[in-house]
C-alpha cells in the first residue's frame, strides 16, 4: 500500500514534468543491409517516442549503387578491398524502395498502434520523410543529393532542438550535408555563428567507420560535432552475437523467442523481418544466405536455428533516443541501451566504446567491452516483443511498461561512509505489480557502493564507501521489472555524489 500511495503522489510531478518535455528529433541515413531493414522494423516500434524528421537512403563500404555507366571504384577500406576485391561497379545494393515497402506494412498495423500510444506518426507522415542521399559509391559526397540537402536544411533550421544523425551505413550523406554549409555560408561574415549553431546542433551516432567520410571530412572540419562512436559494442546486436552475448541472455535471442514472440502473428510487417531459416531473401544482395535453412546449421558465426536472430547491428543507435529512466542521453558514459561511451582523450567531444568503456561480465568474470550493450539484451527483446503485441492487440490484451520512482530523488548530495536509503515505488498503466532490483554501476560512476535491497520494507540501502573523494559520483540503478507478459523493464538512476 506505501508504494501506491507514495507512487500516486510522484505520477502526479512527473507528468507535469514529462508534459513541458519535447520528443527528440533525428534522421535515419542507412545503407540498407538486411540488418538496416530489422532495425528499421524494431524502429517503426518505437517512432512514437522520439520525432523521426528524415529517412534517408545513403551508402558503406559493403553496399553502393554504381554510377550506372560502369565506372570502376575501389574501396578505401582495407577489409572490403580483401572482401570483395577491386575494381568493382557496385556492391550488393539492396535498391531504394525497401523503406516504402515496409511503411506500407506499418500502415496496416498504424490504426492498432494508435490504441496504445496516439504519438505514433502515420504512414504518409513518414513517407514524406523517405530521401535517397549519396549511394553511387562508397564515401561518395561530391553531389547535392535531395538526401543530403534535407539534412542540411534540418541542421540550418530555427528549431533549437539537437538533430540526431544516425549512421546505419557510411556517413557520407551527413558529410555531404555538412560540406553544403561550408560552401554556402564559409565566406559570409556570420559563418561563425552558422558553424558554432550546426556543430551545438548535430550529434552523430555511428557504427563504426563503414566510409572514411568522418576520418578525412567531419572530424577535422567540425570538430565540435559531438559523435558517438560504437566500433565494439553493437556486435552483441549483430551477426556474431553467438559469440558475444553471455550465455544468460541467449534464450532471448533464439527462434524459441522471436518466432512466437515477434515474428509470427504479429502482422506483415513482422513477417518482412529478417531471421535465421526463414526463406527469405533480399534483391541486390548475393550475400544474403541466413535465410536459406541447409546453411545455417554450421556456420563461422555459429549454429543456427529457424527464426534465430541475425542481426540488428544498427539499432543501438536510436535506442540511445529511447528514454527508459537510465538518463544516458545526456551524458553517453552513464551507459544505457545505447551502450556506454567514454570521452576521447584526443577529442572532447567524441565519445567512444573499446577497453576504456567496457563493464565487468560477472558470468565470464572478467571487463568485457560488448557487456555495456550486451547486459541489457534481455529488457531489450522482451520491451520489443510487448511492442510487436502492440501491432495486433488491444490496450486491455497486451502490456505495457511501468514508471519507475524513487522518493528521495535521483540526484543526492552525500559523505564518505554515509547509509542512504532509497525508496523505490512505480505506476504500472496495467496494474500489474512490479519487482525491484537494485544495484551499483560501477563502470558508469567512480566506483563500488555496496547496495542491498529489502523486499518486505520496500527500501535499498546504499552504503558509501569510507574512501569515497569529495565530487565522486555513485551510479546506483533502481530497476523495475512489472508482471506482465512479455515483461517490461524501467529504471531510474540515482546518482549519488560525494560533498
Amino acid at each position: 500500500m506505501k508504494n501506491w500511495i507514495i507512487a500516486l503522489v510522484l505520477s502526479m510531478t512527473f507528468t507535469s514534468v514529462t508534459a513541458q518535455e519535447q520528443p527528440k528529433r533525428t534522421i535515419v541515413t542507412t545503407d540498407g543491409e538486411i540488418d538496416d531493414v530489422d532495425t528499421f522494423i524494431r524502429y517503426l516500434m518505437y517512432t512514437n517516442e522520439f520525432d523521426t524528421e528524415g529517412l534517408v537512403y545513403s551508402s558503406s563500404m559493403w553496399h553502393w549503387k554504381g554510377d550506372g555507366n560502369g565506372t570502376k571504384f575501389t574501396s578505401e577500406m582495407e577489409m572490403t578491398r580483401n572482401i570483395y576485391g577491386e575494381d568493382l561497379t557496385d556492391l550488393r545494393w539492396p535498391g531504394t524502395n525497401w523503406i516504402q515497402e515496409l511503411l506500407a506494412e506499418y500502415a496496416k498495423i498504424h490504426p492498432n498502434l494508435v490504441l496504445h500510444d496516439k504519438r505514433y506518426p502515420s504512414a504518409e507522415a513518414l513517407s514524406a520523410l523517405v530521401k535517397v542521399g549519396n549511394i553511387d559509391f562508397e564515401g561518395e559526397m561530391e553531389q547535392r543529393t535531395e538526401g543530403s540537402k534535407w539534412i542540411a536544411e534540418k541542421l540550418l533550421d530555427d528549431d533549437p532542438r539537437e538533430i540526431f544523425l544516425q549512421a546505419w551505413g557510411g556517413t557520407n550523406t551527413i558529410a555531404r550535408a555538412l560540406k553544403s554549409i561550408e560552401e554556402d555560408y564559409s565566406k559570409k561574415r556570420n559563418w561563425k555563428e552558422i558553424k558554432a549553431k550546426v556543430s551545438k546542433k548535430a550529434i552523430i551516432y555511428t557504427i563504426m567507420d563503414q566510409d572514411a567520410t568522418y576520418k578525412k571530412y567531419i572530424g577535422p572540419n567540425w570538430p565540435e560535432i559531438r559523435v558517438f562512436y560504437n566500433a565494439n559494442q553493437f556486435w552483441c546486436f549483430a551477426y556474431p552475437w553467438k559469440m558475444v552475448v553471455p550465455k544468460s541472455q541467449q534464450p532471448y535471442l533464439e527462434g524459441s523467442f522471436m518466432g512466437p514472440n515477434i515474428i509470427n502473428s504479429h502482422g506483415s510487417l513482422f513477417e518482412k523481418y529478417y531471421s535465421y531459416g526463414d526463406g527469405q531473401k533480399q534483391d541486390g544482395d548475393p550475400n544474403h544466405f541466413e535465410g536459406d535453412i541447409s546453411k545455417i546449421t554450421k556456420t563461422e558465426r555459429g549454429s543456427f536455428s529457424k527464426y534465430d536472430f541475425i542481426s540488428e547491428g544498427d539499432s543501438p543507435a536510436f535506442l540511445h533516443l529511447v528514454d527508459v529512466g537510465l538518463a544516458n542521453y545526456e551524458n553517453p558514459s552513464r551507459g544505457g541501451w545505447s551502450g556506454r561511451f567514454v570521452q576521447s582523450t584526443e577529442n572532447p567531444f567524441r565519445y567512444e566504446d573499446g577497453d576504456a568503456a567496457s563493464d565487468w561480465n560477472p558470468e565470464t568474470e572478467k571487463m568485457d567491452t560488448s557487456y555495456p550493450q550486451s547486459r541489457w539484451v534481455k529488457a531489450m527483446q522482451l520491451d520489443f516483443a510487448g511492442r510487436a503485441d502492440w501491432a495486433v492487440k488491444s490496450y486491455d490484451e497486451a502490456n505495457h511498461a511501468p514508471e519507475i520512482h524513487v522518493l528521495e530523488g535521483t540526484a543526492l548530495n552525500v559523505s564518505a561512509g554515509e547509509k542512504v536509503i532509497l525508496t523505490p515505488s512505480f505506476t504500472d498503466p496495467d496494474g500489474h505489480g512490479v519487482s525491484f532490483k537494485v544495484w551499483n554501476y560501477a563502470e558508469a560512476g567512480d566506483g563500488a557502493a555496496e547496495v542491498t535491497y529489502d523486499a518486505e520494507k520496500d527500501i535499498a540501502t546504499v552504503t558509501i564507501p569510507e574512501t569515497a573523494k569529495s565530487g565522486e559520483e555513485y551510479h546506483v540503478i533502481v530497476e523495475g521489472n512489472d508482471a506482465g507478459f512479455p515483461s517490461m523493464t524501467r529504471y531510474q538512476r540515482v546518482i549519488l555524489t560525494v560533498k
